[in-house]
C-alpha cells in the first residue's frame, strides 16, 4: 500500500511547524530540525523541493527562513507528497506513464485474481489523499496548544 519515507515524514513535519507560525514569520530549517531532531541536510533538501514546487518561499541571509507559500487548506497530502517523492506508488502491476495516464507491466493481468481490487483500492487512496489537506493534519497539533 502506501509507506511513507523518512523524506516524507521530515517534509510533513516541516509543513505542518510552518502552519504554526503567526503570520509572515519565517523559521530556519536548522531551527525545524533541532525543535524535532531530524537530519538538517535531508531536511534542507526536503525544504529545497517544496520550495521548486511552490509550496514554501525561502527567503536567504541572516534573517531568512521558509514560511509556507499557500495557505494550509490549499495545500493537499497527494500534490505534497508527490512533490517530496515523486508520484504516490502504485501497485507494481501498473507503471505510470505521465500524470494520471498509466500502463499494465504485467504478464499475468488478465488472469491476476486481485487485480481489479488492488487497483481500486489504490484508485480510492490517491482520492482519499487528494481530499487530505495540510490544515486538517495539522488541525489537532494546532488544537492541543
Amino acid at each position: 500500500m502506501l509507506a511513507l519515507t523518512k523524506k516524507t515524514g521530515y517534509g510533513l513535519i516541516a509543513m505542518a511547524h510552518l502552519a504554526e507560525l503567526p503570520q509572515g514569520r519565517v523559521c530556519s530549517a536548522r531551527e525545524i530540525a533541532e525543535t524535532y531532531e531530524i537530519p538538517t541536510a535531508m531536511l534542507m533538501n526536503v525544504l529545497k523541493s517544496l520550495a521548486a514546487s511552490g509550496y514554501v518561499a525561502s527567503f536567504r541571509g541572516v534573517r531568512g527562513g521558509y514560511r509556507l507559500a499557500r495557505q494550509p487548506e490549499e495545500i493537499n497530502l497527494a500534490e505534497l507528497v508527490g512533490a517530496i517523492e515523486g508520484p504516490v506508488p502504485q501497485a507494481e502491476c501498473i507503471a505510470a506513464v505521465s500524470g494520471d495516464d498509466q500502463e499494465c507491466t504485467c504478464q499475468v493481468m488478465a488472469r491476476c485474481p486481485v487485480a481489479d481490487p488492488v487497483h481500486r483500492v489504490q484508485r480510492k487512496l490517491r482520492d482519499f489523499l487528494r481530499k487530505v489537506t495540510l490544515a486538517e493534519i495539522t488541525a489537532p497539533a494546532l488544537a492541543g496548544r
